[in-house]
């Protein structure tokens, strides 16, 4: 039941019932549909991440654990992703 590394644990669908199987795909299908509601209703998720990501290819930090908690904690961080947000509305 477990997977290579990481523990992470590999779902084997085979163990459940079929009603258990069509449970499992409309909680995934309507998680999915949630998680793109949320995301479509905070494009600043956007914005962050793309932000984070530009700068970690940009810099390539040796620990991406400190460099993430650093970038995340940045009391500038809503004053600089809200001014991205108003860049990015006067060019749409």
């Amino acid at each position: 039941m477990m997977a290579g590394t990481g523990g992470l644990a590999k779902l084997d669908i085979g163990v459940l019932s079929p009603e258990q199987q069509e449970k499992l795909r409309q909680f995934k299908i309507k998680t999915r549909i949630d998680n793109e509601t949320y995301l479509r209703s905070h494009p600043e998720v956007e914005v962050l991440i793309g932000d984070f990501l530009r700068d970690v290819l940009h810099k390539r930090p040796a620990d991406i654990r400190e460099f993430a908690a650093d970038h995340f904690t940045n009391p500038n961080l809503h004053a600089t992703i809200g001014s991205k947000m108003e860049g990015n509305s006067v060019m749409e």
